[in-house]
């Protein structure tokens, strides 16, 4: 063999098998990493949708202490949200610009502030039936969370079904 035959061979490149095996580790990699990235988007969204009402929370509890119980009396604060619903002392929708943030209902000592997954939420929390998170405040005070989110998805703080 001469040295420009050898030289040709060692630029020869990939065969067809070895390019075929690649995408088949590509393709068995992808069928992992897509549905355990939907899990991860629709619980990041949960966390984020629990925080977002989490200051709905500490306003409504304000307003209370403030004796601003009367419809129309506090202003809460509230910020729209591309993700979910809120149905509040008042009512939101997804994806739209709050027009008010103030109270149209009284507030009592055993309040609840509910989201509802709506808009650009992912879509096992809209399936079906859209899934909804619950902060519910006692007469003690105290507030719970919970949430119709499959657990898999729901944050430490707001148990999941």
């Amino acid at each position: 063999m001469n040295r420009r035959s050898i030289a040709r061979r060692a630029q020869a490149g990939f065969t067809l098998i070895e390019l075929m095996i690649v995408v088949a580790i590509i393709g068995i990699l992808a069928a992992v990493a897509l549905p355990q990235y939907q899990t991860y988007v629709a619980k990041s969204q949960v966390a984020r949708v629990m925080g977002e009402t989490g200051a709905l929370k500490t306003a409504y509890e304000t307003c209370l202490n403030e004796g601003k119980t009367i419809a129309g009396a506090c202003d809460l604060g509230a910020t729209s949200s591309s993700i979910a619903s809120y149905s509040v002392p008042f009512v939101s929708t997804a994806g739209t610009a709050l027009t008010t943030t103030t109270n149209s209902a009284a507030l009592s000592e055993t309040g609840t502030i509910v989201a509802t997954f709506a808009g650009g939420a992912a879509e096992t929390l809209k399936a079906a039936t859209a899934k909804t998170l619950t902060w519910t405040r006692t007469a003690t005070g105290a507030w719970t969370c919970g949430t119709t989110a499959p657990s898999k998805y729901a944050p430490a703080g707001c148990p999941g079904v």
